[in-house]
C-alpha cells in the first residue's frame, strides 16, 4: 500500500498539495506500539487520564490558529471551524470532569445467594479503532476517540481523505504530550488504509454512509469484533396547526443549513399541516432568501461551499429529479452554482414535492427544505417514519405536551421537541440510531463511554463459614 492523497481547497476547486499515505508496514507497527503501550495507559487510573488529556487540551489551545487554518483550507468555511474547535475543546474538558465520576460509581453487590458478592471489573478494549468523515473533521474524528482513551483504550485514527490538514498540527500537540502520544496515532489515506485497519483492532468505529457502514460493519464481523456505527439520516421535521410559526420556521432554517446542510443531523424533509402550510412556506421562504453564499471570503456571511466534490453529483440528482417531478423553487436556486471554482448551494425551499423524490427518500447533504403539506398529525407520523432512515427528528405544535405525544410515535433515535437539531448542542441524550442509521451503543452521554468497556465479574465468595453449598457434590 503506497500513495498520496491530494489535498483539495473547496472553495476554489483545485489541488495544492499531497500527504503520503500510511503503508501497510507503518500500519502494522503503529498497532503494535499502540498495544504494546495500552496496559502503561490504562494503568493510569481514570484521574491519571483526565490530567493527561487536560495537558492535551492545553497543548492543542497553543496550536488553535494552526489548526483552525487547516479546518478552513479544508471545508471552505471559518466560522464553523472555530465552533469545531471550540466544542473539540469543550469535549475534552468534560470528559476529563466525567469519566473519574463514572469510574467512582460502586459495582459490587451482594446475589441473590447473599454469601457471593459480584464485582463488575470494566477492562478496555486494548486497541479501538475509528474511520470518521469529511464534514466536521476534527468534531468526528474526536467524538469517539475521548471516551475511549478516557475508558483506557490506545486510539488509532483514519481520518477522511478528504479533509486530512488538521492531521499535521494535531501531531505536533502530541509532542507536548508524550503519554498520549503513545496510545494515540493517526493515520493517512483512503478506504483502503481503513479497511486495512480492521484486522488490526479490537473494536471499531465508523462515521459515514450507509452502504459503507454496511462494509465495515461486514468486515467488523468476519474478525468477531464490534462494529459502532453512526451512519446516515434524512431527518423529519414535523410542524402542527398551532405552533409558533416563526420560531419553528427560524429552527428549521438552521437545523437545515448549519455547515451548509452537511451534517447526518440535518432536517432534510417538513411536513407541516395544510392549514398553516402557506403561512409557514411564505415564513420560511422569506428567511431563507436573505441567507447568502460566504463567497468571495471566508468574512462574507453566509453558507460555505461544498466540500466533498464528489457529493455535488448527488445533489444535482436530487435537485433534478425534484424539478422534472412538479417541485417548485420557492427560495433559492434550481441548480448548483459555481463561484472560484468552488460548488455552492443556495438555501432552498421547496413545495409540491412527494415521497416518490428522491429528495424526500434520499440522504442529500445539502442546504434544502422540502416543505409538503399534510392532513394532520397521523399522517405526519406514517411519512416521517416512512424512510430506511432513523436517526433524529423534531416535532413542533400548540404545546409541549402535544409535541411530546407526537415525538414518542416517530422512528428516531432522538426528537426536539418545539426546536430542531438539538443532538448538534446536546451531549447528555442518550439515544440509538434507529433503522439503517446505525449500529452499537449510544454515541451521547455516559453511556458512550462503557462502549469502550467490558464487564468481568468477580463472583466473590464472602462467608467461609459456608463450607459446603448445596451445589456441592456429596461425598
Amino acid at each position: 500500500m503506497t500513495g498520496s492523497i491530494e489535498l483539495r481547497n473547496p472553495r476554489t476547486g483545485r489541488s495544492d498539495g499531497t500527504l503520503p499515505s500510511t503503508t501497510a508496514d507503518e500500519l502494522t507497527a503503529t498497532a503494535q506500539r499502540l498495544r504494546t503501550a495500552q496496559p502503561a495507559w490504562n494503568a493510569l487510573g481514570v484521574d491519571g487520564r483526565a490530567h493527561v488529556l487536560r495537558r492535551w487540551k492545553a497543548a492543542c489551545d497553543v496550536r488553535r490558529d494552526a489548526i483552525i487554518t487547516a479546518l478552513a483550507a479544508d471545508t471552505g468555511r471559518m466560522r464553523e471551524s472555530v465552533q469545531e474547535f471550540d466544542a473539540f475543546l469543550g469535549t475534552i474538558e468534560r470528559w476529563a470532569n466525567l469519566a473519574p465520576k463514572l469510574f467512582a460509581e460502586s459495582r459490587r453487590f451482594t446475589s441473590s445467594l447473599g454469601f457471593i458478592d459480584i464485582d463488575k471489573n470494566l477492562r478496555p478494549y486494548q486497541l479501538a479503532g475509528i474511520i470518521s468523515p469529511w464534514n466536521f473533521p476534527l468534531v468526528l474524528s474526536t467524538i469517539d476517540m475521548l471516551p475511549a482513551l478516557m475508558a483506557g483504550s490506545a486510539v488509532l485514527l483514519k481520518p477522511s481523505e478528504v479533509t486530512p490538514r488538521f492531521v499535521a498540527p494535531l501531531r505536533e500537540s502530541l509532542v507536548d504530550v508524550p503519554e498520549l502520544a503513545s496510545v494515540f496515532e493517526i493515520v493517512i489515506g483512503d478506504g483502503t488504509v481503513g479497511a486495512q485497519m480492521i484486522p488490526f483492532v479490537d473494536l471499531i468505529c465508523f462515521t459515514g454512509s450507509v452502504p459503507t457502514g454496511r462494509k465495515v460493519g461486514l468486515a467488523a464481523a468476519a474478525h468477531f469484533i464490534p462494529a459502532l456505527l453512526e451512519l446516515g439520516g434524512k431527518d423529519p421535521a414535523i410542524v402542527l396547526a398551532g405552533a409558533d410559526l416563526d420560531s419553528a420556521s427560524t429552527a428549521l432554517l438552521w437545523g437545515a443549513t448549519s455547515n451548509a446542510g452537511q451534517a447526518c443531523q440535518s432536517i432534510e424533509r417538513i411536513y407541516v399541516e395544510a392549514s398553516v402550510h402557506d403561512e409557514f412556506v411564505d415564513l420560511l421562504s422569506r428567511k431563507a432568501a436573505r441567507i447568502g453564499l460566504c463567497y468571495p471570503t471566508y468574512d462574507t456571511p453566509g453558507l460555505g461551499p461544498i466540500i466533498a466534490d464528489r457529493q455535488v453529483p448527488t445533489i444535482e440528482r436530487h435537485l433534478a429529479d425534484a424539478l422534472a417531478k412538479g417541485a417548485v423553487v420557492r427560495a433559492g436556486s434550481s441548480e448548483v452554482e459555481r463561484h472560484g471554482g468552488g460548488a455552492w448551494v443556495r438555501t432552498t425551499v421547496l413545495t409540491g414535492v412527494t415521497h416518490d423524490m428522491e429528495i424526500m427518500r434520499e440522504e442529500t447533504f445539502g442546504p434544502f427544505l422540502p416543505v409538503m403539506a399534510v392532513a394532520d398529525a397521523d399522517e405526519a407520523v406514517r411519512l416521517a417514519n416512512d424512510s430506511p432512515f432513523g436517526l433524529s427528528a423534531a416535532v413542533f405544535a400548540a404545546t409541549t405536551e402535544d409535541a411530546e405525544a407526537v415525538a414518542r410515535r416517530l422512528d428516531a433515535g432522538a426528537v426536539s421537541v418545539n426546536d430542531a437539531t438539538l443532538t448538534a448542542l446536546v451531549w447528555e441524550g442518550e439515544k440509538h440510531s434507529f433503522k439503517s442509521s446505525g449500529l452499537g451503543g449510544s454515541r451521547m452521554g455516559p453511556a458512550s463511554l462503557f462502549r469502550f468497556l467490558r464487564s468481568q465479574a468477580l463472583l466473590i465468595k464472602t462467608n467461609p463459614a459456608v463450607r459446603d453449598p448445596w451445589w456441592y457434590p456429596a461425598d
